[in-house]
């Protein structure tokens, strides 16, 4: 008897950088549709079969600040403001930066409730240290995707053995570090996870290239059978880089914000970055160009997206990673 082909089911995850609800942002969820702060991206966003992104606030009604440590900026968003990610296909978001506890353990308790009745995947913070470093397991079309979720931001943030916070780590390649790494990874397996995505909201602000202890750290996850790393934090896209059969984004840049531009490092100029996969692994990358405004994202059109694409052409390539230019952006084959 012939044997059958293994069909193998393919699929479209949509990965964005930091989403900032709060301030700004959130007076516009008072008064505005949550479909429009997508602005054309939302079909871009919806064709995908799931979108991942970093949560850069808190979801909640509790008003009380963090007050135990210095600190200067407080995202916090209604609870609508779930809403606006529930229309923009928003699966599963990271929760482990520096804004997860500005406001408090409470806040983000209420977080991880509002996002629980959304049907909105989670990791990265929790009630415990042990809850905030388990992988959240997606299920994209049919494919398995663990997402595990660490920062080096804000260690005051830190869970501990029973008390709520994000999942906190050096960024390092020494043996404890791993370790830690893969028991997420071995949690995430054991949960039936085919693809492993690591998202890390890591290092500076305004950094428009990878600092060389986190090519190393990426190095290493990438080697422990991490399929994605899905960098966050700079505020400012950073090259993309293959290594063997992974991708690194090291930072995926901002996604929506009120933010101030920087004319120089244009924390406004970004990208939706859709990763095809399969059970087997990712297949393929297309990097489509984003132009932020206040309160809302849109597609880059004429000699923006020409320069922002030129931008992530160049800085791939000092990564030893060689981009092919298409009609929406930009393209890599992976396999």
């Amino acid at each position: 008897m012939r044997e059958r082909p293994v069909v193998t089911t393919e699929a479209t995850l949509a990965v964005m950088g930091d989403v900032m609800l709060g301030r700004g942002v959130n007076e516009e969820i008072a008064v505005r549709a949550p479909e429009s702060f997508w602005g054309d991206v939302l079909p871009v966003l919806r064709s995908a079969d799931a979108a991942l992104a970093n949560l850069e606030c808190a979801i909640t009604e509790h008003k009380q600040r963090w007050w135990k440590t210095p600190k200067v900026f407080y995202f916090g968003a209604d609870p609508a403001a779930v809403e606006a990610l529930r229309v923009a296909n928003i699966k599963c978001v990271s929760l482990a930066n520096n804004h997860t506890l500005d406001y408090e353990a409470e806040g983000l308790l209420e977080t991880l409730q509002r996002l629980d009745s959304a049907g909105i995947l989670h990791a990265g913070a929790g009630r415990s240290e042990a809850e905030a470093a388990a992988p959240a397991v997606m299920d994209v079309a049919g494919v398995k995707v663990g997402v595990i979720s660490f920062t080096d931001n804000e260690p005051p943030f830190a869970a501990g053995p029973y008390r709520p916070g994000a999942n906190y780590i050096e960024i390092s390649d020494d043996p404890a570090t791993l370790a830690r790494v893969n028991d997420s990874i071995a949690q995430a397996r054991q949960a039936g996870a085919q693809i492993i995505i690591v998202s890390l909201h890591w290092g500076p602000n305004m950094v428009p290239r990878p600092l060389e202890n986190h090519q190393a750290f990426a190095a290493a996850v990438i080697d422990r059978g991490v399929d994605l790393i899905h960098g966050h934090s700079a505020h400012i896209f950073q090259g993309v880089q293959v290594r063997g059969r992974g991708l690194v984004l090291y930072d995926t840049g901002d996604f929506l914000d009120d933010y101030a531009v920087d004319p120089e490092l244009r924390n406004d100029w970004s990208f939706v970055f859709l990763v095809q996969i399969d059970s087997e692994g990712l297949r393929a990358l297309r990097m489509i160009p984003l132009r932020l405004r206040y309160a809302r994202v849109d597609l880059a059109r004429g000699a923006e997206f020409e320069t922002i694409r030129e931008r992530m052409l160049r800085l791939s390539a000092e990564l030893g990673t060689h981009l092919r230019k298409t009609s929406e952006g930009l393209e890599l084959i992976i396999r």
